[in-house]
């Protein structure tokens, strides 16, 4: 039965889709079948990997308000193992309409929604990973019911652990309220400038607050890794030799041991 991970941190800017990108494309290298779900509006999740957000017919949009099922919007990549539920804007409202059908269907659960779908497929893969939105509503609470786990990526800066305090909140409110197995994965330090101390003392900081639970992998600040979705590949592809790509087989390599499979 597959492991389905979020990636979840309220907080924009922090490498969340980068990873979910990259950890997704190096499971997949690794021989991992592996579901990419982007549930973020602005769906660069989908274009990462080379999806044209004009050609897609179904998303997760209409998965949630069940116009469709999930492999009927499932597109099979380019590259092997690697498949992607898509997202295009019309999830920017899905919030609203989530609510509005609670209202009138006293039996509809709006935090259950991608669950629900997710069980049908689960067999089917080994890592299923979510691209959450930048925000702590609906969609992110959707992620939350359906996963085993979340990685919290956290960038190597000041303020990293700004809104880590209600982030952690969220995910204990998740635990008790609709998800008693959910887990946290791991936390994975993104983003680190080696040439400044800050980045350094920032690594030690969350090693301290997380111990254990901290990859040991850090992934680097890089222009290779920020050119890379433009050109709707992941880092694997665009630039198998960078430290970019080193850096997420190495987290990928980390994800499956921790899971032992």
């Amino acid at each position: 039965m597959g492991k389905v991970i979020s990636l979840v941190n309220q907080k924009g800017g922090v490498g969340k889709t980068t990873t979910s990108i990259n950890l997704s494309a190096s499971l997949a290298v690794l021989g991992k079948k592996t579901l990419l779900i982007d549930l973020d509006p602005q769906g660069n999740t989908t274009t990462g990997v080379g999806i044209n957000k004009g050609e897609i017919e179904k998303s997760a949009y209409d998965v949630l308000i069940d116009e469709c099922e999930i492999k009927d919007a499932m597109i099979k990549t380019k590259y092997k193992n690697l498949y992607v539920l898509p997202a295009t804007i019309n999830l920017a409202g899905l919030d609203i309409e989530l609510i509005e059908k609670s209202r009138q269907e006293t039996s509809f659960s709006k935090g259950e929604q991608l669950k629900k779908h997710i069980d049908i497929i689960r067999e089917e893969f080994d890592y299923i990973i979510i691209d959450c939105p930048p925000s702590l509503g609906i969609i992110t609470t959707n992620a939350l019911t359906a996963s085993n786990s979340v990685i919290i990526p956290v960038q190597c800066e000041f303020f990293a652990l700004e809104g880590i305090t209600q982030l952690l909140r969220t995910i204990m409110l998740a635990q008790k309220n609709l998800n008693p197995t959910l887990d946290i994965e791991g936390v994975l330090l993104t983003m680190l400038d080696s040439r400044t101390n800050l980045g350094f003392e920032v690594v030690d900081d969350i090693r301290k607050f997380f111990k254990e639970k901290v990859y040991n992998t850090i992934i680097p600040r890089l222009v290779r890794l920020t050119e890379a979705p433009s050109h709707g590949e992941p880092i694997i592809a665009y630039d198998p030799k960078s430290r970019g790509s080193e850096a997420y087989i190495n987290l990928a390599k980390e994800v499956i041991a921790r899971n032992g499979k």
